[in-house]
């Protein structure tokens, strides 16, 4: 009897029309979430006009939400080691519809900070377990640029939910808010029912000693790629795991890379939410000169587009490690520019760089942390990644507006230092995964 791992057999089918399909189903519910995120920034001054609040006490919507975020994100990545990937994923995306369009229309603001939590909860848990999911699907040799792809739908959903605050604006809704929590959450009901369509990952089923059940999962992705079936005496195994990477996360081979990693997840997202929830409301409102409104909220999120395009390339051209180091310093001068800029356009241009930089950042990291862990800790990995990610956006609105209340520049030149902190807690993770297979 042959033996062959999943990623062998992924190869044989190449990348295909099951993976499109795949990567357009993840991609919808991706761009959701995004919008869910991206939605604090946009709907907060409006939610502060609508129960007579101050900006910082209705940024609030945001501190409950990342709460919600870091639950999920640190329940639901265990749990899909454990019961499967599919449904927790079915699940959590349900999470997202049910309780995002109920937040588009909650009476009062106390309702409205509950019902943020708990899809903050769900967006949380859908996070880690697509990446870690979408990654099992894809062979060795395209992975890396495919789950770049996959992050470019968050630029999707940025332009999307600046759009929409825009169009509410010129239109003069009453509570654009509402607009904003009801197209946010459109995407992830119509990406539930699509979610029945994706197999259970093959590799978890392979750990979990379900060999049939892989088999057929394999043999779908081969038949809709055009390939030939795995031939009858085919067992599938899992790729060989080191064994002291075996037991956690935590473990020796994996302990400084885990460390290293995590507190890059932290600093960049302190810096990107940091970013993002402050810098919508001020361009709406007070702006820099020319540089205000909604129509320059859209060229930002428009920006974020090329950044995922450089990063698809160069985490396949030159690896996931020094891409993702290349867009952390790149971030850090945007954020630095920002800071000493003198003249409108310089600030426009930081604004810009910024923008296209941190996605970029954003792209790397996330095909780069799925392919540190073993299967049977990737969902683990990926949800303690995310997790961490999720502690930045909780402090991001709350405690960063001591520091935005000292001057913008000043705040916005913070971030430059700790992305550079990111970019040596990088020099920690050794490990190059461009090409590799995944156990």
């Amino acid at each position: 009897m042959r033996q062959m791992t999943i990623d062998e057999a992924l190869t044989q089918g190449g990348t295909g029309r099951f993976q499109w399909r795949l990567l357009g189903i993840f991609g919808l519910v991706w761009a959701a979430d995004a919008m869910q995120v991206i939605a604090v920034g946009f709907a907060a001054p409006s939610v502060a006009a609508s129960f007579g609040l101050e900006r910082v006490t209705a940024l609030q919507i945001g501190t409950v939400f990342f709460l919600g975020m870091f639950a999920g994100a640190f329940l639901f990545g265990r749990v899909a080691d454990r019961v499967g990937r599919k449904w927790v994923l079915i699940g959590t995306v349900a999470m997202d519809a049910v309780f995002g369009l109920a937040s588009a229309a909650a009476g009062d603001f106390t309702l409205l900070l509950v019902l943020r939590f708990l899809t903050g909860v769900a967006v949380g848990g859908t996070l880690p377990v697509d990446y870690a999911m979408m990654a099992e699907f894809l062979p060795p040799k395209n992975r890396g640029r495919w789950l770049v792809w996959l992050e470019g739908f968050w630029a999707v959903g940025t332009i999307v939910i600046a759009l929409t605050a825009w169009a509410a604006a010129s239109w003069g809704a009453e509570a654009p808010w509402r607009w904003i929590f009801l197209v946010a959450a459109a995407p992830a009901l119509i990406g539930f029912f699509l979610r029945f369509w994706i197999p259970e990952s093959p590799m978890y089923l392979v750990r979990k000693g379900r060999q049939a059940e892989a088999r057929a999962v394999i043999n779908k992705v081969l038949a809709v790629n055009r390939a030939a079936p795995l031939p009858a005496q085919t067992h599938l195994v899992p790729a060989r795991v080191p064994a002291g990477a075996a037991t956690s996360i935590m473990a020796p081979m994996l302990r400084q890379a885990t460390l290293g990693l995590m507190a890059v997840w932290f600093l960049v997202s302190l810096s990107y939410y940091g970013v993002f929830v402050w810098v919508p409301g001020q361009l709406a409102t007070e702006g820099f000169g020319f540089v205000r409104g909604y129509g320059f909220l859209v060229i930002l999120a428009l920006a974020q587009v090329p950044g995922f395009a450089l990063a698809a390339w160069g985490v396949e051209a030159i690896g996931r490690r020094a891409t993702l180091a290349g867009f952390l310093i790149l971030s850090a001068a945007g954020c630095g520019l920002f800071a000493f800029a003198t003249g409108t356009a310089v600030v426009a241009g930081a604004l810009i760089l910024m923008s296209f930089a941190l996605l970029g950042t954003w792209g790397a990291l996330y095909a780069f942390t799925p392919e540190l862990y073993p299967t049977h800790l990737r969902g683990t990995g990926m949800g303690t990644a995310s997790a961490m990610a999720r502690l930045g956006g909780i402090l991001a609105p709350s405690l960063l507006a001591v520091v935005f209340a000292q001057g913008f520049g000043l705040a916005i030149g913070s971030f430059a230092v700790l992305l550079l902190l990111a970019a040596a807690a990088l020099m920690l993770v050794r490990t190059e995964t461009r090409a590799q297979a995944i156990g």
